[in-house]
């Protein structure tokens, strides 16, 4: 198995929010990883384990084009059905067609994503597949941006405006 490494683009947040009519092809994140659909599940879990991943695109081997998309949680809900990653295919467990195109509009993949419980889609085009957007992508062009909210990517530290709580007696360490 060959390993395949991924990157994952950092974008910043635009100064004001996208127009309503702004479309995925400003969000999409290539490159990604993809599996094949008679692919063993316990190789998808590899594949996602070395590419730092939560998703793979499920992809026809003869037309390139996405078949599916397989994540860790159907992954987790097939081993807690006590099957045996090593002897089922993804194809079996995948989520089915679940791509757009990158003429969709980011609303319109906010609301695919909300009716099917989605966190990831492929977009593709007539050439196959382009890359991934996700949920957090979506969120971050869809909600306008907090001036005095840290920058994206980065969790509140000491110089921040964090409200500091005392922690609960119950989560205190023993003495």
């Amino acid at each position: 198995m060959k390993q395949i490494s991924t990157s994952t683009l950092v974008q910043k947040s635009p100064v004001h929010p996208p127009p309503a009519t702004a479309t995925v092809a400003g969000i999409l994140r290539p490159p990604l990883t993809t599996v094949g659909q008679h692919d063993h599940v316990a190789a998808a879990a590899y594949l996602m384990k070395h590419a730092g991943t939560t998703a793979l695109i499920v992809a026809d081997a003869q037309t390139g084009q996405p078949t599916g998309i397989i994540t860790e949680t159907e992954i987790t809900h097939a081993i807690a059905d006590g099957k045996d990653t090593n002897d089922i295919w993804v194809d079996t467990v995948m989520t089915t067609r679940p791509a757009i195109t990158t003429t969709t509009s980011i609303s319109d993949a906010a609301k695919i994503m909300t009716a099917r419980h989605l966190r990831h889609l492929p977009v593709t085009d007539d050439t196959g597949i382009l890359g991934i957007v996700d949920i957090t992508d979506v969120c971050q062009a869809l909600i306008p941006p907090d001036k005095d909210a840290p920058a994206p990517g980065r969790r509140p530290g000491p110089s921040s405006t964090a409200v500091t709580r005392p922690v609960p007696a119950v989560m205190q360490p023993a003495r």
